[in-house]
């Protein structure tokens, strides 16, 4: 019953010209919302069952604190277009509702609820890929989000440190279902290298799941360079069963 007021309210989608969707999920008493935006999938003509059967996505922007509180609405494009076969979820973040509080994983969990009743079937196995800040909404989703079937997770120009040392962050995560994707960049505008990658191959080491990390030197602060460079790489993380 905790969620149902909420899934009530956020369970009317509005409609774009494309094959997206958005809907308004309040957030903690219901004081703010969190505008969602939806990516269906653009194969198989779209029919019901591809869209019923397709890999959900959840997209934790960054920029987590920023004055922008619709995000999400514009956020996950990228994604969906780089994987068009699966449904993206990208949530708004904002202020003092960012990722790392336990209102905004209600909702997500309360987008993720609505597209249940949209698919007409329940969403209970998900892939969760964060960039930046959204690094923090992998992490927090996985620890106390509802949905605790997770595929796979993909972050980006990550900052690992900020959580804390990742003897203790990984021990955490342990015996959590799914794998780990970093991708990390040596020219990093904002997070040095040699904080970053000591960090991440400790957690890998120490996580005890299937754990990888793809660095290249050249790499920036910026979605669009791996987009752009490592879009297999991308998908692999995604789409590649777990053995």
């Amino acid at each position: 019953m905790k969620f149902l007021g909420i899934v009530l309210l956020a369970s009317v989608f509005v409609f774009g010209l494309d094959r997206s969707a958005s809907l308004n999920v309040p957030v903690g008493k219901g004081m703010s919302n969190s505008p969602v935006g939806i990516w269906w999938p653009a194969v198989k003509g779209n029919s019901p069952k591809a869209q019923s059967e397709a890999t959900v996505i959840v997209w934790f922007h960054g920029g987590m604190k920023s004055a922008n509180c619709e995000k999400g609405l514009v956020a996950g494009r990228a994604m969906s277009e780089l994987v068009p076969e699966a449904v993206v979820v990208s949530a708004s973040a904002c202020q003092e509702n960012h990722w790392a509080t336990p209102q905004m994983v209600e909702a997500v969990d309360a987008a993720l609820d609505s597209l249940s009743t949209r698919l007409g079937r329940p969403v209970k196995e998900v892939s969760l890929v964060g960039v930046s800040d959204g690094f923090f909404g992998v992490m927090f989703y996985t620890l106390y989000g509802k949905r605790q079937n997770v595929k796979n997770r993909l972050m980006i120009s990550s900052y690992g440190p900020f959580l804390g040392a990742a003897l203790e962050v990984s021990s955490a995560m342990k015996g959590k279902s799914g794998r780990w994707r970093f991708l990390q960049g040596g020219s990093d505008r904002l997070y040095p290298s040699g904080e970053t990658l000591p960090w991440i191959q400790d957690f890998c080491r120490n996580v005890r799941s299937d754990c990888d990390l793809k660095y290249d030197p050249a790499g920036e602060h910026d979605w669009s360079y791996w987009e752009k460079r490592y879009p297999q790489w991308i998908r692999e993380a995604i789409f590649t069963k777990t053995p």
